[in-house]
């Protein structure tokens, strides 16, 4: 089946938002540690370093990032998502965008990013038949030296060797792959992959 699965569930199931905001709220509540990710990134970056949180959900990324003093954007295509990103996480700016479109210097965005983070399985929530275009356009906003950095699990219909040929399509270079945000090695039997990737040495000759 074609077509973005996340809004294909919020078709089959209006309150299918509403439930996931109030998950990670409840489990934030319990004292789950939601940062794992966000201090991931944080080790790869300057003090102060511009952040992308692309598929941002309601903030548990972003949110910890602008904490630590980062100029956070996070883009989500559900618009209930980014209402509750706003409320629960305020300070970075929170839009409702697609991320195979995304165009944030025609939204008055013009500075790339020193990061961009794509947690959370959204490359696997996204329609097959835009996933190569959408890491062409997030490689499109990194600044010169800057990495994308993608977690996802398998058996969700995205190879991990197929994410790696369209990053490199996309003009990127994976650079590390690991099992887990806690930095498990990656072996052949993985069932998650975290990739980092930058713009390879012709792409930023070339920018």
């Amino acid at each position: 089946m074609t077509g973005n699965r996340w809004l294909q569930m919020i078709a089959e199931n209006p309150g299918h938002s509403a439930w996931y905001i109030e998950r990670f709220r409840n489990m934030a509540a319990e004292g789950a540690d939601l940062e794992g990710e966000a201090r991931f990134i944080d080790t790869m970056i300057p003090r102060q370093a511009r952040v992308l949180d692309a598929g941002c959900g309601p903030g548990r990324v972003g949110g910890p990032l602008a904490r630590l003093g980062h100029t956070v954007v996070g883009v989500d295509i559900d618009p209930a998502l980014i209402a509750a990103a706003e409320r629960d996480h305020p300070g970075p700016t929170w839009l409702t965008a697609d991320l195979a479109t995304l165009d944030l210097p025609s939204m008055g965005i013009v500075e790339p990013f020193d990061a961009i983070v794509c947690a959370g399985n959204v490359m696997t929530f996204l329609d097959p038949d835009t996933r190569r275009l959408t890491v062409t356009r997030l490689a499109a906003h990194l600044a010169t030296g800057g990495r994308l950095t993608v977690g996802f699990g398998s058996d969700r219909g995205y190879g991990f060797d197929e994410f790696v040929t369209d990053a490199e399509n996309a003009g990127l270079t994976v650079e590390l792959q690991l099992a887990s945000w806690d930095l498990r090695p990656f072996h052949d039997a993985a069932d998650f992959l975290v990739a980092v990737a930058a713009l390879s040495e012709s792409r930023s000759n070339s920018g």
